[in-house]
């Protein structure tokens, strides 16, 4: 039995869910006594050998630089042609690309799925995997019987565990189906730290009154190391770019820490951050439904809360 580990990357850069699920995968290899192995389609900045000191032995590398692009009906024959040939484990992180090629892959190879897995799998009995259901709401054991299993691991649920070592890379000539996709154009996000890969997060709502308020969310992100979002509404009416909306229909986060600013913590909301594993919240009325989620809740205005926050942070930094 092999564990393939799909290295998601953009622009040249391995993302760090990818580094958790090649953690995750060599874990998995080492209680059923195998070797993890990764699969890394396109090109990177840094050797991909580098990659060995988080466990995995050996990369199949197909190079070329068409595969930069994600195409999911290509990215999914060329695992499953790879990884269908014996029975295996094939790991993905549950981002946007691990959604939309884990379950082609799947489908491919007739194989038992989990997605949003959130803890190694219980060998004990047969092959179980723990998962979040119901917007996280609750938890699932779920028993893969099939001979090839897929494991798409959620962000943020597996600690990164690096050590030493350097990984063989073995090229991989891919038949590579043509693309059915044209890319036209690309519009990148600004902002310092990409909302999918932030461990810290500060985010704002409607209780800012307005887009000319968001300085003082953005300095408190900033002298965190934070990534900036926002709610719904606020995207809705202009204030943030979309790209900043987090919740059920926006981008779904699992940071270490979560800061809600003026935002009351709908359910929609909820389901798109109830994974991170801190959350303050910060809200003058006292009755906001998002206080009953919160590990920490200020009731005040946050006018005045957010830049006693700020003075204080300052203050422990020295400036």
């Amino acid at each position: 039995m092999s564990v393939f580990i799909f290295i998601d990357h953009s622009e040249g850069h391995v993302k760090k869910a990818s580094l958790e699920a090649l953690s995750y995968g060599a874990a998995v290899a080492a209680q059923l006594n195998t070797t993890a192995e990764g699969i890394l389609l396109g090109t990177l900045s840094s050797d991909p050998a580098e990659l060995g000191k988080y466990g995995i032995k050996k990369i199949h590398h197909a190079a070329q630089e068409s595969l930069n692009a994600l195409d999911a009906q290509v990215y999914a024959k060329i695992i499953a042609d790879l990884a269908g040939a014996a029975e295996g484990v094939l790991v993905f992180s549950h981002n946007a690309t691990g959604k939309a090629v884990a379950p082609r892959v799947a489908a491919r190879l007739k194989a038992g799925l989990v997605t949003g897995a959130i803890a190694l799998p219980n060998t004990s009995g047969g092959f179980v995997v723990k998962k979040t259901v119901f917007s996280g709401k609750a938890f699932a054991n779920v028993s893969l019987n099939t001979p090839i299993k897929v494991i798409a691991l959620n962000p943020n649920a597996y600690a990164v565990k690096e050590g030493e070592g350097k990984a063989e890379v073995a090229s991989l000539n891919a038949s590579a189906p043509t693309s059915r996709v044209k890319r036209v154009s690309v519009t990148a996000a600004s902002g310092h730290v990409p909302l999918t890969e932030a461990e810290l997060v500060v985010s704002g709502g409607r209780g800012l009154k307005g887009p000319e308020n968001w300085g003082m969310v953005e300095e408190l992100a900033s002298l965190l190391g934070a990534a900036t979002a926002c709610s719904r509404p606020v995207a809705d009416a202009h204030w943030r770019p979309h790209n900043e909306h987090v919740g059920q229909t926006g981008i779904a986060i699992a940071p270490n820490l979560y800061i809600a600013i003026g935002i009351s913590g709908a359910i929609q909301h909820l389901a798109g951050v109830n994974r991170s594993k801190v959350i303050v919240v910060i809200n003058k009325d006292p009755e906001a439904p998002f206080f009953k989620a919160a590990d920490y809740g200020i009731v005040g205005d946050a006018f005045e809360v957010v830049p006693r926050m700020i003075a204080a942070v300052k203050k422990l930094k020295g400036k």
